[in-house]
């Protein structure tokens, strides 16, 4: 049995003297040390277990175990092309690159993975595009025009389009040098626009000159001077023809003017039509009458013509009887007979 300690025995090596539980710790440290190995392996074990979760979850989100298609794109090269980018359609994603092999034909086959779900945005119509841009990386993308082909079979093989910006740039930098050259050739003091400049100086000094805008169209001062003495004479010769417009205004519009004269002259003609008239209306009651009366003309014309012609037979008839007389008188010598 153990004596309890002396407090001025000092205290073993590795113990605290002001902790009283000190020889308990002590005493219990193997059956600590049992829990501690179990605690730990369940520790590792959830390490474990933490660790494959997480990878199935990166799989399932990667679309490991999603049903997919295989697209084969062709390039003529697949630089900056890498495994796991994304082939996209409208801005979504539908496929990623799980592989990239050099052909026999020396072009780069892009095999990528499209999933079964999105497979049906790609027809056989569909164009493919590897743009290449001045900041970033390539982008691989689709185009469907006609949704109403055919669905892009599994293995299918296309040909990429390519596109770099980048390569543009040196034929841009060479472009905007010769842009450089030519503007500065044009700008000089004898290049066009410098001409132009200089003539266009001239113009306006002569715009600002005496004679102005006749002088800069007509090419001189002295035919500007013509053209300002014709203006002075037409406007002369416009103001007599103004006067000569007011005199025949009013000789011809005035009061005593040719327009009164001749308006009572009308009205005069007017009345004597009126008394034409009047008579002509007489005239047509005359020949009315003198109609009437040539008609009765007519009819006793017709009885003297019958009248004559018996008044014509009873001559003959006379005639005849004297001369059956005369024939048949001898001592009659005379044969005249006058009629009464």
């Amino acid at each position: 049995m153990s004596s309890p300690q002396d407090p001025l025995t000092p205290p073993p090596a590795g113990q605290d003297p002001a902790d009283p539980l000190q020889p308990a710790r002590t005493a219990a440290t193997p059956a600590q040390v049992a829990n501690l190995e179990f605690k730990a392996r369940l520790l590792l074990l959830f390490m474990l277990l933490l660790v494959c979760g997480s990878a199935l979850y990166v799989l399932y989100a990667r679309g490991a175990f999603e049903s997919t298609q295989r697209l084969v794109l062709v390039a003529e090269d697949s630089e900056g092309v890498v495994v796991g980018m994304d082939l996209t359609f409208s801005g979504f994603p539908i496929g990623r690159v799980r592989r990239i092999e050099l052909a026999e034909d020396g072009k780069a086959r892009i095999l990528v993975d499209v999933a079964a779900k999105d497979a049906h945005w790609l027809r056989t119509s569909s164009v493919f595009t590897l743009v290449k841009g001045i900041v970033g990386g390539p982008n691989i993308r689709a185009y469907s025009g006609l949704l109403n082909d055919p669905a892009l079979p599994d293995g299918a093989v296309r040909t990429v389009l390519q596109g770099d910006a980048s390569a543009e740039i040196p034929k841009v930098i060479a472009a905007a040098k010769d842009l450089i050259e030519n503007l500065n050739s044009l700008t000089g003091s004898s290049g066009a626009v410098g001409v132009s400049l200089a003539n266009l100086q001239i113009l306006t000094e002569r715009l600002k000159g005496p004679g102005g805008a006749l002088t800069v169209l007509l090419g001189s001062e002295a035919e500007a001077k013509k053209i300002a003495v014709t203006l002075d004479r037409t406007n002369a010769l416009l103001a007599k023809l103004d006067g000569l417009a007011a005199k025949t205004d009013t000789q011809v519009f005035g009061e005593k003017g040719v327009m009164p004269e001749t308006r009572a002259t009308v009205v005069q003609l007017n009345a004597m039509l009126g008394e034409a008239r009047t008579s002509l209306k007489k005239v047509d009651a005359i020949l009315v009458d003198a109609q009437a009366i040539t008609s009765n003309a007519k009819d006793a014309t017709a009885d003297l013509g019958a009248l004559r012609a018996e008044v014509d037979t009873s001559l003959r008839k006379v005639e005849g009887l004297v001369n059956e007389i005369n024939r048949k008188w001898p001592f009659a010598r005379d044969a005249e007979m006058k009629l009464p």
